[in-house]
């Protein structure tokens, strides 16, 4: 079954849930999204039932918004406790200490930010919320003035974030404090089947502007970053599996690989893949196959045969976060055609309301290794060549 909630639902989504008649559960924000008179709906009583009558149903939520509906509603499963010790921070690194015994993690609250001192931490260190959403709050912290610079900017982000994520998505009182993983970053979504067995659906390389750059603003896929990358991050996912114990379950996880070679969490997070439809529907895109029909269908991509033909073509999804400087409420218009004309073989643009998400849309695209600097340009940029100010 699927839980669909804001903030997004791509029309690829719906279209595969269409095809397939998968079933989707009648919120009051299923409703809102047009979901309300679909023949495949579930009631929400209904809903209920089937999970105390079935262990390890499949289940997929578009949106973390889902979780507090789950958590008040099926309280009596063990899928709330699976949900927290992947998407609480503290739980998560808990629950890896066995693997990586030496990894540091402290959680502290909010209000002991300004007191408290940069000599007792492991700089340099990454502080972000317990439980968090789309690099909101998430701070590199280098060394004394970096400290200070952070503890203003922080809480006055997470204040403005409360207003557009519940507190299922984005806990705004406890902070995570973490040693800083060097090395490549990569973000897949994967499911475990129901014997537990992980499956990995994509795998994208998270490129950045510079060392201090956490922002999310270019993902890129190719044939090289999947045949390099699958049999170590399989691996990896095996003993995430074993520690867990969780069936049906899809995911999507960000990781390092340090320069020794090992890799290491960010974070995974449950019953999803990217957020805002963006890393599942780009595989389709890049690779012709839907990972929303293989989850529910128990199937894994044949890689051998889907990456003939791919050599030298970057896919990339890029994400148009505001980096302006500028509110949303102030900016009259965003000139998406000039974005579109910036690159070579532009695949799907997403535009979303800038005045409600900081955010003003996604970009898919195709590009040949050759021209990579159509994907550096626009990594580098703070997107103000685009807009027209009020």
């Amino acid at each position: 079954m699927i839980f669909v909630d804001k903030p997004f639902v791509s029309d690829f989504l719906k279209e595969t849930i269409e095809k397939n008649g998968f079933p989707v559960v009648k919120t009051e924000i299923a409703k809102q999204l047009g979901f309300g008179n679909t023949a495949n709906g579930l009631e929400e009583n209904i809903v209920i039932q089937k999970v105390k009558s079935s262990d390890n149903i499949p289940i997929y939520i578009t949106s973390e918004n889902s979780i507090g509906w789950i958590a008040q509603n099926l309280s009596f499963s063990d899928l709330p406790l699976k949900i927290s010790l992947f998407k609480d921070k503290v739980k998560f690194r808990t629950l890896t200490k066995p693997i990586y015994p030496d990894f540091y993690f402290r959680e502290i609250q909010l209000d002991e930010l300004d007191n408290l001192p940069l000599h007792n931490l492991p700089v340099p260190f990454i502080i972000k919320p317990a439980a968090g959403f789309f690099s909101i709050g998430v701070y590199k912290v280098t060394g004394p003035d970096k400290w200070e610079q952070t503890k203003k900017t922080l809480k006055t982000e997470i204040l403005n974030a409360q207003k557009l994520y519940p507190a299922a998505v984005l806990n705004t009182t406890s902070l995570v404090i973490e040693q800083y993983i060097e090395g490549e970053e990569f973000a897949f979504d994967a499911y475990f089947n129901a014997a537990g067995e992980p499956v990995i659906l994509n795998i994208y390389k998270h490129i950045f502007s510079s060392g201090e750059d956490v922002s999310d603003r270019v993902y890129i896929t190719s044939r090289e970053i999947i045949e390099s990358n699958i049999e170590q991050f399989t691996a990896f996912l095996q003993e995430i599996g074993k520690l867990s114990g969780v069936k049906n379950f899809p995911v999507h996880i960000e990781l390092r690989r340090d320069p020794a070679g090992t890799v290491l969490p960010i974070e995974i997070n449950p019953l999803r893949f990217g957020g805002w439809c963006t890393t599942a529907d780009m595989t389709y895109f890049a690779y012709g196959f839907n990972p929303y029909e293989l989850y529910f269908y128990q199937n894994r991509p044949d890689w051998n045969t889907i990456l003939k033909g791919k050599e030298g073509k970057l896919y990339s999804i890029i994400v148009l976060d505001n980096s302006t400087g500028i509110e949303g409420n102030k900016i009259s218009a965003f000139n998406y055609d000039l974005l579109l004309s910036d690159f070579e073989k532009p695949l799907e643009l997403r535009k979303i309301d800038y005045r409600e998400y900081p955010v003003f849309g996604f970009l898919f695209t195709e590009t040949r290794k050759e021209n990579f600097i159509e994907l550096q340009r626009i990594l580098k940029s703070d997107l103000n060549q685009y807009i027209t100010v009020k």
